[in-house]
């Protein structure tokens, strides 16, 4: 008979299991998920996905040895069986001296409400009529002849974590999602963009028409798309686009890659990495937050705090088995394996915005690149060395000229960040409240 109810004595009766096999000590998790999604193209429906999945997961440690796996069997002989299974691994795995439940003296022992979970849950023909909604403003904007398709979804989950020395948490949300990508035409020639929004409650996602309409327009403004011959200019990177740019920094404060040496800003903490007066703020209690929780993925105590003050690298991103490696203490960065060792993430983050909004900054720059697009991005950990395909629009005297597309920028993170500018245009994406970044003087890679 499975647990349906109670998550917390199905835990309990694991780890008791894990322990009678001769398990140290152990950690478990129980997580469901449930979601619905819906897409349309050109007005008529293409599809409709449910999913349901429930499955536990075991991790315990022999001494210094450690396994974890994970099982869709609830059944009271399934998890003792999952028991068994993963302490036997255990005793086989290498020893690694870093391996452990997190001290104690980390563990959350408070857990603010942040009102992530929302009760709506759309059936499919209500999602099914967002999505028309939305490709029907997209395919209203002049010049755009057709679609890729419409979606809309949702989804609502729930993890339950618990540990051999008592530590009981619970954590669960909902995320709500809507986007289009219409293709624009002229003269034989076709290009495509997309918009997209997700928002933890149904209530905060923009109208279906505001997100179609951002769509078209972005596709169309790529009609007539250049080349551009190779040159050095500033390179102006759209808010939706930051997290791209911020993403190889935030890697590489990663404890983990700092511990095995294979980050290029293992020297930099408490150093200068970004220009003076950069910050980026983490605030894992921003209600509704996508990214938000009231304790990380081993039950340490979370905190808001600055990952980078004045231009300067404030922290690295901890677990417990990166802090053993550093000698430091957790920073509360772990997220949950469920089936496999912790990982190490940020919750949300938010770069401080500077006075100029993009029409400042292109006009302060003059001439250059708006990056409204990015991909098959390459970069070397060890070194900085960054490269990435864009396309976006090009600007002369402050105002934009033409679109452009099959360009390269490259340049090393290490100068790029040094000089790294913020705008004033904040916009949410997934858990990073970011403005448009700029940086002059790059390597723009043409014909």
């Amino acid at each position: 008979m499975p647990y349906d109810a109670d998550a917390g004595s199905a835990l309990a009766d694991l780890l008791a299991h894990a322990k009678k096999h001769g398990a140290d000590s152990a950690d478990a998790s129980l997580a469901w998920r449930e979601s619905l999604s819906v897409e349309v193209r050109l007005g008529e429906l293409e599809g409709v996905e449910r999913e349901e999945t429930r499955s536990v997961a075991l991790r315990a440690f022999v001494g210094r040895q450690q396994a974890a796996a994970s099982s869709s069997d609830i059944s009271l002989g399934g998890l003792a069986a999952l028991a068994e299974r993963v302490v036997a691994m255990a005793r086989s795995a290498p020893e690694d001296k870093f391996a452990g439940l997190l001290d104690p003296a980390y563990r959350a022992t408070a857990f603010p409400e942040l009102d992530v979970a929302d009760a709506a849950a759309p059936d499919a023909a209500a999602l099914e009529a967002m999505a028309r909604r939305c490709e029907a403003a997209a395919l209203a904007v002049e010049e755009i002849a057709n679609s890729g398709g419409a979606e809309a979804s949702w989804d609502r989950s729930q993890a339950v974590y618990a540990t051999s020395d008592g530590f009981l948490g619970r954590a669960a949300g909902t995320h709500f999602s809507l986007g289009v990508s219409p293709i624009a035409e002229r003269d034989g020639a076709k290009e495509r963009d997309y918009e997209y929004k997700t928002r933890r409650f149904l209530a905060d996602l923009p109208d279906p028409e505001e997100i179609g309409a951002v769509a078209g327009a972005r596709a169309a403004r790529r009609l007539g798309s250049r080349k551009l011959e190779s040159t050095r200019a500033g390179v102006i990177f759209e808010p939706r686009l930051a997290g791209r740019i911020i993403g190889p920094f935030i890697s590489a404060i990663n404890g983990a890659a700092v511990a095995r040496g294979v980050s290029f800003l293992k020297d930099k903490l408490g150093r200068r990495v970004f220009a003076p007066g950069f910050e980026i703020a983490e605030d894992p209690f921003l209600r509704r937050g996508l990214a938000s929780r009231a304790f990380d993925g081993e039950g340490a105590a979370v905190c808001a705090r600055k990952i980078v003050e004045d231009g300067v690298a404030a922290t690295w991103l901890l677990n417990a088995s990166a802090a053993r490696q550093l000698n430091m203490a957790p920073t509360g960065h772990a997220t949950l394996g469920h089936g496999g060792p912790p990982g190490i993430g940020a919750s949300n983050l938010a770069i401080r915005p500077g006075t100029d909004d993009l029409a400042g900054l292109m006009r302060n720059a003059g001439r250059g690149l708006l990056v409204t697009e990015m991909f098959s991005p390459s970069l070397n950990m060890n070194t900085g060395d960054w490269s990435v395909g864009v396309s976006g629009q090009w600007f002369e005297n402050g105002a934009i000229a033409f679109p452009v597309s099959e360009v390269t920028v490259a340049g090393d993170l290490n100068d790029i960040f040094a000089r790294l500018v913020a705008g004033s245009d904040l916009e949410e994406r997934g858990a990073l409240l970011a403005p448009s970044l700029f940086v002059d003087d790059l390597a723009v890679g043409g014909l």
